[in-house]
């Protein structure tokens, strides 16, 4: 196994801006429980491949309901290393919880980013059978898979990133 990457909390303030960002009115303290309680993703088994993210706080999707999570983590992973992200596979196959990017890219360079590398999820019930869920707060709702990838030999970007979603072709 490669060891190749550490999460961690984002701070508080990027935390409070995401969460304010995402569910306006909560208050300051409200915050700062949902904070400190947060998990930092891990594997359920020795042999499973996918780190589980934990849900910051309880949620409800009808069919076709959206929402926008900010999951109060953040990710320093070498580079050539990537962390594909997907729906829990169980919440999938039941409900089909779709992410809205189909797969979400968090680059070793976000990490970086002003935002601290926050990572957000933006998921779907896309249920076709009405079915409703909810996540209670702290149970897993997506899965992170570290993938190694290489690039092409005449790849000579020198760019920076600084930005999340949709930064690296601005």
């Amino acid at each position: 196994m490669h060891r190749i990457a550490q999460f961690y909390k984002v701070s508080f303030d990027e935390f409070k801006n995401g969460i304010e960002g995402e569910i306006p009115g909560m208050r300051e303290d409200e915050i700062r429980e949902m904070y400190d309680s947060l998990q930092l993703p891990k594997r359920a088994t020795k042999g499973s491949a996918g780190y589980d993210f934990y849900a910051p706080f309880t949620f409800h999707l009808n069919p076709g309901e959206t929402i926008k999570i900010p999951t109060g983590i953040r990710v320093k992973m070498e580079n050539n290393w990537v962390l594909q992200l997907y729906p829990r596979s169980g919440l999938g196959f039941k409900y089909r919880l779709q992410l809205n990017n189909t797969v979400g890219i968090i680059d070793s360079d976000y990490y970086y980013s002003d935002n601290e590398g926050h990572i957000f999820s933006k998921i779907t019930n896309d249920s076709n059978e009405g079915k409703e869920l909810t996540v209670s707060k702290g149970t897993g709702f997506m899965q992170g898979i570290f993938m190694e990838y290489g690039i092409t030999v005449d790849d000579d970007t020198e760019e920076i990133r600084n930005g999340g979603f949709g930064s690296t072709t601005k």
